[in-house]
């Protein structure tokens, strides 16, 4: 394969004269280089309309919003007061309910103990301080004795994750 040395030949299509791109007849159009100003859309006083509108229209909005959240929270603290009651109804039930698996709990346990009574520590009460009617809470290791030893840690240490 042979190249063809000469350029006249590859420009001319082979007749061999050469052919010069020149501009255009008038030459070519100018080139804009000076500062073009933006068009304005809004002048200042719109500006300052728009920004005083969105303002007042936003504070406006707020203010429902806040009085809407105010009367949201009020129903909310109602229901809370209401269902205080109830619900701590229920964790006494549920306390007194473990109390109650703790005592039979213990009376299988120490079944074949003879002489053993439920509810003293060898025959000897536990709180001798206290009158017969008279209720006490029991320390957290007695409530969960017969539990899995994760509910007492989660009882005793969870308010060092709060």
């Amino acid at each position: 394969m042979s190249f063809p040395t000469d350029f006249w030949t590859m420009s001319g299509g082979g007749s061999g004269t050469f052919r010069q791109e020149l501009p255009p007849p008038g030459g070519y159009k100018r080139i804009p280089f000076e500062r073009i100003e933006a068009r304005k859309l809004i002048k200042s006083r719109g500006i300052i309309a728009v920004y005083l509108t969105c303002t007042f229209g936003g504070c406006y909005l707020w203010y429902l919003n806040a009085l809407k959240t105010l009367r949201l929270q009020t129903e909310s603290r109602g229901a809370r007061i209401a269902l205080n009651p109830m619900i701590q109804a229920e964790r006494d039930r549920t306390y007194l309910t473990q109390l109650r698996k703790n005592r039979d709990e213990e009376e299988k346990l120490m079944a074949n103990v003879p002489g053993w009574i439920v509810g003293r520590y060898y025959g000897e009460k536990i709180y001798n301080t206290l009158a017969p009617d008279q209720w006490h809470d029991v320390v957290p290791n007695e409530y969960f004795a017969h539990s899995d030893p994760w509910y007492l840690h989660h009882h005793t240490e969870f308010h060092k994750w709060m």
